[in-house]
């Protein structure tokens, strides 16, 4: 659909004009986020958290890569290397704090964002493929979070890799042969370090170039937006710059300060304390816990405690990785014509149960492993499934949702107390 404020990029000046002859990057970059780029214009600040993620990542990859220089990957070593980057290199504190807390900052916006794309219903047709993209972002950021936080050495960096790894031997006949091939021995140590390290550093770009598809994959059916109705007109649009450009710069304004509130006021907030403690494999943790953002899967995990067909370990296993593999099938488990949970009250109620699951998932997670806790955890991992494969397809088949407006303008006039074209010539 075009537009007729969606000019065509006219380069002026005649290096410009050769090098959009040559190499059209300034088109591409007008196009795909300047004023040739059609947006609903009803988008609220919840969209900017896709753009948060994509600084949240440039702020990763530029302190991983300054980091890298001065850390050593060697078990002998690695946690001295990091003390060393914190106390003599130059603003070396600042970088290492950047880079751990750029993690939690990161995966926060993502879990948001994942947040707004199931209320608003964003993995719908026709953006089945940017959901699913997006699913393969969060398994690489996954990958990575978990491989970073063994690289500091320190007890808990040691013994969670120890305890992660050690599931994959719950694998019948070939999972100690993977656990010990993952590793590189039979436990974490150099081979294990320096593989970690290598990987780490290496899909933060996987995750960029996954990103580029993933917007891609967005330019092509559009934007969604909180009405879930699809745009009918030039009417129902505006330029991504300046309107989204300027909204976005606040968006970005907040997240630095709340990163810099994080890093200069308590930069140890979101670690353990264990991990100032080096690693020592003759001395174990009274408590393993992992980073904040893998709470809930740990929850899930360690929800089986006896054996049925499959020894329990197995079974967490599978539950865990199913957990998340489960959001690829999302865009045919709901089959609601209607995206909006705006305009969905049932499901706009399960959503807000899933929401406090999640929140009790990640409670139970870093917990003590009592009795009480235990069955908590079971309930919530039993409840977190049945929402996608039970729950959420009842609803969307019984659910009498809301009416429609006819279109965004529609929806836009009547919020802020005008009246749509429509109503006009009705009232005429």
């Amino acid at each position: 659909m075009s537009f007729p404020w969606a000019k065509h990029y006219e380069p002026k000046q005649p290096l410009m004009r050769w090098l959009d002859e040559k190499l059209p990057m300034p088109r591409l970059v007008y196009n795909a986020i300047g004023a040739g780029y059609p947006v609903p214009r009803n988008l609220n600040y919840f969209w900017n958290f896709g753009v948060l993620a994509g600084a949240a990542l440039v702020i990763q990859i530029v302190t991983g890569v300054v980091l890298a220089m001065h850390y050593a990957a060697n078990a002998g070593v690695a946690f001295g290397s990091v003390e060393s980057i914190m106390r003599d290199v130059n603003a070396g504190w600042f970088l290492r704090y950047a880079h751990a807390n750029g993690a939690s900052m990161f995966l926060a916006v993502v879990y948001i964002h994942i947040g707004r794309g199931l209320y608003y219903g964003s993995y719908k047709a026709p953006r089945e493929m940017v959901w699913l993209l997006g699913v393969v972002i969060f398994l690489l950021m996954m990958a990575t979070a978990f491989m970073g936080y063994v690289l500091p050495w320190g007890q808990m960096s040691f013994w969670g890799a120890q305890v992660i790894t050690g599931f994959f031997s719950a694998i019948p006949l070939v999972g100690e042969t993977i656990r010990v091939w993952l590793l590189g021995g039979f436990a974490p140590d150099n081979a294990a370090l320096n593989r970690f390290f290598s990987l780490h550093y290496l899909l933060p770009f996987v995750i960029a170039g996954v990103i580029i598809l993933h917007i891609w994959a967005l330019h092509i059916p559009g934007s969604n937006n909180p009405t879930g109705v699809d745009v009918k007109g030039e009417q129902d649009t505006v330029p991504f710059h300046p309107y989204y450009t300027a909204k976005d710069g606040v968006g970005v304004g907040v997240f630095f300060l709340v990163f810099a509130l994080l890093i200069f006021f308590s930069p140890n907030l979101l670690g353990h304390p264990d991990n100032y403690i080096e690693a020592n494999p003759l001395s174990t943790p009274a408590h393993i816990v992992p980073e904040w953002y893998f709470l809930p899967f740990y929850a899930i995990l360690k929800s089986f405690t006896a054996d049925f067909i499959l020894p329990a370990k197995l079974w967490g296993v599978v539950a865990m990785f199913g957990s998340i593999l489960l959001l690829f099938f999302l865009p045919w488990l709901d089959s609601s014509p209607v995206r909006s949970a705006n305009y969905r009250p049932t499901y706009r109620w399960f959503l807000l149960v899933l929401l406090i699951d999640v929140l009790v998932l990640g409670y139970v997670g870093g917990a003590e492993a009592t009795a009480r806790n235990v069955m908590i955890g079971q309930i919530a991992a039993a409840y977190y499934f049945a929402h996608f494969l039970i729950i959420l397809p009842l609803v969307s088949a019984a659910e009498k949702p809301r009416p429609l407006p006819n279109s965004i303008t529609e929806a836009v006039l009547a919020k802020h107390g005008g009246t749509s074209p429509a109503q006009t010539a009705m009232a005429g």
